[in-house]
């Protein structure tokens, strides 16, 4: 793209995000216009040479949307559709208005936060004995009701809202009509929707993101939950990728992530360029980053909890699409009215053809030298399935499946060496799920939860180099749990939560080399016993919200080691004024499970990382303790946030933390702490929401078998900024957004005695451990999205976006090795370059 063209470019998608910024809250008025039926009765009179006779006061105030029809008899039947006035025809030219006979009224309540119904509000005629309640629609009509009588409408946790009764009178077209949050009353479940549509703040502080809900987030044409998250302050990906995705400055592995309560150890497709969770069914995602819930165990940076749809609809839903990766479809089909199936399948599209995009992310994986030609067939699917059934009114029993597969076969050629490399990889995930939960009386509820979850990765390099070498690897996690949660609720205000958790996991590591001969076979166990408790409490006010728990976690890897930990959780928010909150959070927590990168195995460069199991001594359990405190304002258009953090993980390892440097370290144990405070401001209107992140911390590890032993984290990213927006336009939704983040640190080779030949092989002599940093990153990008109706149910849309719209090109990583001709190598990561989508959906 020619420089200038680029600039120009530039320079609109700048001035459309600060258009953003600059627009004013005052809304414009969706459809036709209206006009006040005095003005228009007027035009009707010289248009058709006819006469209306009427009393100005009593018709001075109605408003019609002008009819369309062609004649004077439609035109003044769609006149008393919309307003219930009566129109007498005298004679040929005269006409005679009556606007004093009673009316029948109707409307439908929603809410102003996402548009849900309202059932159950309270419909009150004033100075009336009528009066009803909304239906399970939000619908309700009332009949022969004075044309000037008011009518109030109420519910608990909504502002109470008054409307005259003419106002309803278009029974042809029922109105409808948004209850605004009372937020004091209202304030146990949601604090405020913030960014886009379908993101929201619980009162508990967690995030709450509903992709069939969603907007639109720069970059984005799908609700991909795993990129989404990453527009939250303190939640980046440091690498680009949704399998390397950093909460609070901790690694991948120390993430908690669960689908329909269910661990998922495989997270990314395109070996983590995209997310391997279809979200068109995806109906709830909740992000914790502190203050987690007694019920969770393991996950010392954070936890992304995922749940498809959970009600049986009452009509066929589903969809599919197709974009410049892969192609998908779901559905829904509701059986009776207590059985229902769901699934979800995708698969992508590049071992059929080639697409700019695809050239890309595949220019991203392998970044390969020009000294060498490769040859790659890659593909990937997934495939969801779920079974809703509810046995009775207070039982309910969900079935889940999830399989995720990524398939490679890679071949090159070093046009220097004239070897030939060929190797397959395949990445594999299956996880089935049961749910059951129990309503035993009105106080008291039980869920149980039993799950299995397997993961696989499987590797083959056959090189042609002096002989035929062959190496095969294989990491495979089997997991089964079972987990029984129980719910007391003393009052309305006061709850009990208990509950047991079993959980075994097996972990085997298998490395064959057949020339020179080598072969590794580990097989670890873990079993894992805890139980937990916790009370919740909700004042009457709604002005405190309190949730104290802990868990006492038993680890036993049989061959190894034994050790129970205690864990106690805290999150406190206080409503101190009005749309101001303070949120004190803090928590421990541990883990036994972890990756480690191998560079000397390292699944060909595309796939590096391989769980393991903590044993005790190489590797310890993993335990973190953080706290924070915040101060929140919101109000309906408005929100600014700020939270300062404190964690320290203890029991890490080098070969946990992505050291790349060739023999750098030696699985030395240790610890980090990182200090950070993230701050967000958000203003939103009903057209536009604008946002400005920002996220300082100091992120330093502590080995104490490395010199110096304190140096920055691999993840020490000390400024991050985001500024975004999004504008819609009727059907048309607009985003762009700019990252800027400082570089991470590197370490580099000593530069006066890079190399130590006194022993063989020979090994590169480093710098002190990241004393140095790659440049700033900045990143740019930009998406649109068109929603259509085709007709009826059905409806389309289209959308496109664009990555990195300045196509600056990011340096993520560097590391060095020593090369066949024993000289130093660079390897540098690079980031994707300007890359373009696009995607066509229909839904029904």
């Amino acid at each position: 793209m020619p420089k200038t063209c680029r600039n120009l470019i530039i320079g609109r998608l700048l001035a459309l995000l600060a258009f953003m910024f600059l627009q004013t809250a005052i809304g414009q008025e969706d459809g036709a216009p209206r006009v006040y039926l005095t003005t228009y009765l007027q035009d009707l009179e010289g248009k058709f040479d006819v006469k209306f006779s009427y009393a100005d006061a009593s018709i001075n105030s109605i408003e019609i949307i002008s009819p369309t029809e062609e004649t004077i008899e439609a035109i003044l039947k769609n006149i008393y559709l919309q307003t219930q006035i009566l129109i007498q025809k005298l004679d040929e030219r005269y006409y005679a208005l009556n606007a004093n006979s009673n009316i029948d009224i109707c409307a439908r309540v929603l809410d102003n936060f996402e548009q849900n119904t309202v059932t159950g509000a309270t419909i009150q005629v004033l100075d009336n004995e009528n009066a009803t309640t909304t239906d399970l629609d939000g619908k309700f009509t009332l009949k022969n009701i004075p044309r000037l009588a008011v009518i109030q409408i109420k519910h608990i946790g909504y502002k109470t809202l008054f409307v005259t009764a003419e106002e309803l009178a278009n029974i042809q077209n029922c109105s409808s009509l948004l209850l605004a949050t009372n937020y004091q009353q209202l304030e146990e479940v949601v604090v405020y929707k913030f960014l886009a549509s379908g993101i929201s703040k619980q009162s508990d502080a967690s995030i709450n993101l509903n992709p069939a809900k969603f907007g639109i987030l720069p970059g984005q044409i799908e609700p991909d939950v795993l990129q989404s998250i990453q527009a939250l302050p303190g939640i980046k990906s440091i690498d680009e990728t949704v399998s390397e995705i950093n909460i609070r400055g901790g690694t991948n592995d120390q993430n908690l992530i669960l689908w329909n309560g269910i661990k998922m150890y495989q997270s990314g497709h395109f070996f983590g360029l995209i997310s391997a969770f279809n979200p068109y069914l995806t109906d709830d995602v909740t992000i914790v980053k502190n203050g987690t819930s007694a019920i969770f165990g393991g996950g010392v940076s954070g936890i992304i909890d995922m749940h498809t749809k959970n009600k049986i609809e009452e009509e066929f839903i589903g969809g599919a699409g197709i974009n410049l990766i892969n192609t998908d479809v779901f559905a829904q089909l509701p059986i009776t009215d207590k059985l229902a199936f769901q699934f979800s399948a995708r698969r992508s599209l590049t071992d059929f053809f080639d697409t700019g995009t695809y050239g890309r992310f595949r220019d991203r994986v392998f970044q390969d030298s020009d000294a060498i030609e490769s040859d790659e067939n890659f593909y990937f699917y997934d495939f969801t399935g779920k079974v809703i059934y509810n046995i009775n009114e207070h039982q309910k029993l969900r079935l889940s499946l999830i399989n995720t597969n990524n398939k490679l076969d890679y071949s090159e050629v070093n046009m220097m060496s004239s070897s030939n490399t060929t190797s397959i990889l395949d990445q594999y995930n299956l996880s089935f799920g049961l749910n059951l939960e129990s309503k035993w009386t009105d106080k008291f509820t039980s869920s149980i939860n039993i799950y299995q979850s397997q993961y696989r990765l499987n590797a083959r390099n056959t090189a042609i180099n002096d002989g035929i070498q062959q190496l095969f690897q294989n990491n495979k996690v089997l997991e089964n749990t079972g987990k029984l949660v129980t719910n007391f609720s003393f009052n309305s205000y006061l709850n009990w939560i208990n509950g047991y958790e079993f959980n075994e996991t097996g972990i085997l590591n298998e490395t064959f080399v057949n020339q020179p001969r080598f072969e590794s076979n580990i097989l670890d166990v873990l079993l894992k016993h805890a139980v937990f408790s916790e009370l919740n409490f909700s004042s009457e006010d709604k002005k405190w919200f309190a949730s104290i728990g802990g868990r006492l976690t038993n680890f036993n890897n049989i061959d190894t080691f034994n050790e129970s930990v205690i864990e106690p959780r805290l999150n406190i928010n206080y409503s101190f004024a009005n749309n101001f909150k303070l949120v004190i959070q803090g928590e421990y927590k541990s883990q036994a499970i972890n990756q480690i990168i191998d560079l000397e195995q390292n699944f060909f460069g595309v796939e590096k990382r391989r769980w393991i199991l903590s044993d005790g001594t190489t590797l310890p359990l993993t335990k973190s303790k953080q706290g924070s405190i915040g101060v929140h304002y919101d109000e309906e258009n408005l929100y600014v946030g700020a939270d300062a953090f404190y964690k320290q993980v203890d029991g890490i390892s080098t070969a946990t933390q992505g050291f790349q440097n060739q023999d750098q370290f030696n699985g030395q144990l240790g610890m980090y702490d990182i200090k950070g405070a993230e701050f967000l401001i958000n203003k939103r209107a009903k057209e536009y929401s604008t946002w400005l992140s920002y996220t300082y911390t100091l992120n330093n590890y502590n080995f104490e078998g490395v010199i110096p032993p304190q140096f920055p984290n691999n993840l020490d990213v000390k400024h991050n900024l985001t500024l975004a927006g999004s504008y819609t336009v009727k059907d048309l939704k607009l985003s762009v957004g700019l990252n800027y983040r400082s570089g991470k640190p590197f370490t580099q080779p000593d530069m006066d005695n890079p190399i130590d030949d006194t022993f063989f092989p020979v090994s590169i002599n480093y710098q002190d451990a990241n004393s140095s940093r790659l440049p700033t990153y900045f990143r740019a990008d930009a998406s649109a999205l068109y929603n259509f109706n085709a007709n009826g149910r059905l409806k389309t849309s289209i959308g496109i976006s664009v990555l990195n719209f300045t196509d600056r090109i990011n340096l993520l990583d560097s590391y060095y090795r020593i090369d066949d001709s024993g000289e130093i190598e660079t390897i540098e990561s690079k980031s994707l370059g300007l890359t373009p989508n696009i995607n066509f959906r229909v839904s029904f």
